[in-house]
C-alpha cells in the first residue's frame, strides 16, 4: 500500500464528520506501517439527508443513511465509509465488509425538554418527538399518557424544531449530543436498563471492500475487540429477526470481565405486547448468544412484530 491515499466517505451532517474525523485519527496512527500518505474525509448527500418529512420506512428504509456512501465505495470513489452502525441494515451489501468497529461512545438515550423537566415530570398529552417505534413504544411502557410525533433532521433542527415549541420534549443518543458538545442540554439521562438502545447505538463502523486484502489488515488495527463482540451480539439478534426499521427491537451488549451480558427487547407491531430477555454467557459466544437470543425473541413473539 506505499504512498497511498485514503478516502474516507461519510454524511456531511456535523455529527457525521466528526466521527469520520475520529476514524482519521485511529487510521493515522497505523498510516506508516502501511505506507499510507494522506488520509481524507469525502462528504456524501444520502436520500435519508435529502428527505426530513417522513419515516424512514416510507422512503426506504434503514440503508437511506448508508446505501449513497456504499455505492460509492463499490465504484472505488472511496476506500473507506464510516457509518453510524445503527443507520445500516443488519445484512451486509455484496461486496463489502463491515469487520471494523471503534470503540463505542455512550450507548444511553436522553431526553431534552422545555423547562428542563424530567419524563415523570411532564404534563399528560405532552408531545414527544422521535423517528424511532422503538423509543416511542419504550416511552409509552413508561407514560401511556405522553402523545409521540414524529421528528426528523439533524440534531441541531431537532432542537430547534422543540424550541419553536413543536414538541415538548424529544429522545435523542447521549452519544450525538456529547459530540456535539450540547451536554447543556440535556434533561434527562436513561439507563440502559429503563431504555433499553437499539443495536449498535454509539458505534462508528468502518467498511471497506471485500477483496481490499490491505485495507482489511490495518482495519483489523483499528478495530476495538470488546466493541466488536458486543456489536456481533447485538447485530445477530437483529439478523435473526429479519425486521426492518420499522421493528421495535432494542439490544444492549456489555462485557465485564469474561463474560457478555446481553439484554433484549421486542414490541408486537402497535407496541401493546413487550418481549423482554436478560442473560450472559462467555465472550467467545457472543455471536451464537445473539443468534439463540434472536430465536427466543422470534418465538416468543410468534411474529407479532410483523406486517
Amino acid at each position: 500500500m506505499k504512498n497511498r491515499k485514503i478516502i474516507i466517505g461519510s454524511r456531511g451532517s456535523k455529527l457525521a464528520l466528526i466521527y469520520a474525523e475520529k476514524a482519521r485519527e485511529k487510521i493515522l496512527k497505523h498510516s506508516k506501517d502501511f505506507g499510507i500518505e494522506e488520509v481524507i474525509i469525502k462528504e456524501i448527500v444520502t436520500k435519508g439527508d435529502q428527505v426530513q418529512d417522513k419515516r424512514l420506512s416510507e422512503v426506504g428504509g434503514k440503508g437511506l443513511f448508508s446505501k449513497t456512501i456504499e455505492v460509492e465505495l463499490l465504484e472505488e470513489k472511496i476506500d473507506i465509509a464510516a457509518h453510524a452502525l445503527k443507520d445500516m441494515p443488519s445484512e451486509e451489501t455484496k461486496g463489502l465488509l463491515t469487520d471494523c468497529f471503534l470503540e463505542r461512545n455512550d450507548p444511553r438515550e436522553i431526553l431534552i425538554s422545555k423547562d428542563n423537566k424530567h419524563l415523570k415530570d411532564l404534563a399528560s398529552n405532552s408531545i414527544i418527538g422521535t423517528s424511532s417505534f422503538r423509543r416511542e413504544f419504550q416511552i409509552k411502557k413508561i407514560r401511556d399518557d405522553l402523545d409521540c410525533k414524529l421528528i426528523r433532521g439533524n440534531v441541531d433542527t431537532r432542537i430547534r424544531k422543540l424550541n419553536e415549541n413543536l414538541y415538548d420534549a424529544i429522545i435523542l443518543s447521549y452519544a450525538g449530543i456529547d459530540a456535539l458538545g450540547l451536554n447543556q442540554n440535556i434533561s434527562q439521562t436513561f439507563s440502559t436498563a429503563e431504555v433499553i438502545p437499539c443495536a449498535g447505538q454509539g458505534v462508528i463502523a468502518l467498511q471497506c471492500r471485500n477483496n481490499d486484502e490491505d485495507l482489511i489488515e490495518l482495519l483489523k488495527q483499528v478495530d476495538h475487540q470488546s466493541t466488536h463482540s458486543s456489536i456481533k451480539a447485538e447485530r445477530n439478534v437483529l439478523k435473526v429477526l429479519e425486521g426492518d426499521c420499522e421493528t421495535a427491537v432494542g439490544a444492549f451488549a456489555s462485557i465485564e470481565g469474561n463474560k457478555i451480558n446481553l439484554e433484549v427487547e421486542l414490541f408486537s407491531l402497535d407496541g401493546s405486547k413487550r418481549f423482554h430477555l436478560k442473560t450472559s454467557e462467555s465472550v467467545d459466544k457472543a455471536e451464537e448468544l445473539g443468534i439463540e437470543m434472536g430465536k427466543t425473541l422470534k418465538k416468543m413473539s410468534n411474529n407479532s412484530y410483523k406486517k
